[in-house]
């Protein structure tokens, strides 16, 4: 068995990723079939541009067949998820979608923000009108277990058909896992443990759905996995379930004008992250690339874009659309160290996931580069710097975004190193990693270029 098959097999083992349900993609089937037309026609560019592409074979012939460049067999799990909105006025598409779901009670979790700095939680009350069933706005970086059972407390009582969550990956995280604690019975922090990926062999369903309204370029909507943090041991853990993930999507441009740019900027950079590591996965597939690529090319173009005119609408949205493409690989192959290594360093050290991928993203792809050339120089010309090495391609990105370069610049203290390699080497995705990392003195390597 091919390396890539066994640690895709391994992983879906771990974290349980399962096929939804016979008819679970609800409406929008046209749109689907116009979406995968869109990225076959990528694909089949691809395929035709230029070398082989097989993770760490480094085959240079053209007009090998499909199964020379990927895994012979392998699996892509559509999500419940029934239609992203885009364009619309978040507060109008929101009280339409309560509308065309039936429900009665829509309770909305929101970024601290958004609901006590901005009007845009008020506005989306008053367009739900007597639907309106309360609020929840503590939610906390990198989701904590004590405030994800804090939410689902406020959830309970308040006894919602319908969630609304409204900001980044931190409050679409955290209502993730309360579905799964409100599935579960869950009603302390610990009891999050036995709920976590590798311990929970079957989630049960959700009791109540969520609607996601995005204000950064996480993807977080676009996944059925989340992350929180057991306080305990400072380590981030993953949760999945079949339909934790959104129930709708509504992508407004206007309502990230309150996102601050170092969270927009750095988490569009989290964005290409997902798109650079789906590529070089060790097991990549066409469908997953096309969206990567496409997404690689979109946020080149339209990141500098919405800096230079933090104003411009059509630039943000197109930063959204490219944060739906490249988050639509999340959890559907194996990322790399550079997710895995940016888990461990939110967990011990605090570091925003978006700054992240910004300082390791470039030294993991150096690191890779043995397995994925092939693989880096589709994402060099992705990124409009064709024959550029692809970590420089990048490296240049964050650059001209004005984003931090060096985890010393993120404020993590070098003493917390050797700490935060061993927590990283319990990652899946750093064992996953195309160039293999085989101990913590690997992964303390990559921190210490990057300090």
């Amino acid at each position: 068995m091919r390396r890539g098959e066994l640690r895709h097999r391994e992983l879906a083992a771990a974290e349980r990723i399962e096929d939804p349900a016979p008819g679970a993609v609800g409406e929008g089937a046209e749109d689907r079939v116009e979406l995968v037309v869109r990225i076959l026609n990528h694909v089949v560019q691809y395929l035709s541009a230029g070398p082989a592409c097989q993770v760490g074979a480094g085959a240079t012939a053209r007009g090998r067949s499909i199964t020379g460049y990927y895994s012979a067999m392998g699996r892509y799990a559509y999500l419940p998820l029934e239609r992203v909105i885009f364009g619309e006025p978040a507060a109008q598409a929101a009280a339409e979608e309560a509308e065309r779901l039936g429900a009665r009670r829509v309770f909305i979790v929101a970024s601290k923000t958004l609901s006590r700095s901005t009007d845009s939680i008020r506005k989306i009350q008053e367009s739900l009108g007597a639907r309106y069933a309360g609020l929840f706005d503590n939610c906390i970086a990198h989701t904590p277990w004590p405030s994800v059972i804090e939410a689902a407390d406020a959830v309970r009582a308040a006894a919602p058909d319908l969630i609304l969550t409204v900001g980044g990956g931190t409050p679409i995280d955290t209502v993730k896992i309360l579905q799964l604690a409100l599935a579960h019975g869950a009603h302390a922090p610990q009891d999050l443990a036995r709920l976590t990926a590798p311990v929970l062999k079957d989630p049960k369903p959700s009791p109540v759905r969520q609607v996601a309204v995005p204000s950064t370029l996480s993807g977080a909507e676009f996944s059925n996995l989340g992350g929180g943090t057991d306080p305990h041991t400072r380590l981030k853990h993953s949760f999945i379930g079949a339909d934790i993930g959104a129930r709708a999507v509504i992508l407004d441009p206007a309502l990230t004008l309150h996102t601050p740019e170092w969270l927009w900027l750095s988490t569009g950079v989290r964005g290409v992250d997902h798109a650079v590591e789906a590529l070089c996965s060790v097991d990549a597939h066409p469908y997953c690339d096309g969206l990567a690529l496409h997404a690689l090319r979109l946020f080149a173009e339209q990141l500098p874009r919405s800096r230079a005119a933090p104003g411009d609408l059509a630039a943000r949205l197109a930063c959204q659309q490219a944060s739906w493409l490249a988050a639509s690989t999340i959890a559907r192959v194996n990322y790399g160290a550079s997710h895995g290594i940016g888990h461990a360093l939110g967990g011990a050290a605090g570091v925003p996931h978006g700054y992240t991928s910004c300082i390791m993203l470039p030294h993991v792809m150096r690191y890779n580069l043995p397995a994925t050339a092939p693989k880096q120089a589709l994402i060099a010309a992705a990124l409009g710097a064709p024959g550029v090495p692809a970590a420089d391609a990048v490296a240049a990105l964050i650059a001209a975004l004005g984003q931090p370069a060096t985890l010393r610049a993120a404020g993590v203290a070098r003493e917390l190193l050797p700490a935060i390699a061993e927590g990283a080497m319990k990652n899946a995705w750093v064992r996953a990693n195309p160039q293999p990392i085989r101990s913590s003195a690997d992964v303390l390597r990559l921190l210490e270029a990057a300090w």
